[in-house]
């Protein structure tokens, strides 16, 4: 069973908890991103479909305290029954939390350069 769980994050300029808050062009710029950074990464893992999710506050399910959108590219027979990607997604975004400054600390400059690198090539190709 393949699954692809990878995380891109937007942020606003501003901080902006809840998706409710967005102003109409933050909104717009949001969706326009997902859009395009969606398309990318479908063709990039050669996905036939994609996943976009907001958890929209700690009772939707929520952990990290900014607008974000989850962006999942998606192939036939990635999970058993499709929503278990809600559950995959939940698992990921507690692993990002918990473990994000340990991440972030093994991870040379070099190493994250080079990562950079490849996903601006991807999305502003």
């Amino acid at each position: 069973m393949l699954q692809i769980i990878l995380f891109v994050q937007w942020k606003p300029r501003r901080e902006v908890k809840r998706f409710v808050d967005l102003t109409t062009d933050e909104t717009s710029d949001l969706w326009l991103t997902a859009q395009k950074v969606g398309g990318q990464l479908e063709h990039h893992y050669r996905a036939s479909s994609l996943t976009f999710s907001i958890q929209d506050g700690p009772q939707a399910g929520q952990t990290v305290p900014h607008v974000h959108i989850h962006i999942l590219p998606r192939k036939g027979g990635d999970f058993e029954r499709n929503d278990e990607i809600y559950d995959a997604i939940e698992v990921k975004e507690k692993e990002l939390k918990l473990d994000l400054d340990k991440e972030r600390k093994d991870r040379s400059l070099e190493e994250m350069a080079q990562e950079a690198d490849e996903y601006r090539m991807l999305l502003l190709s």
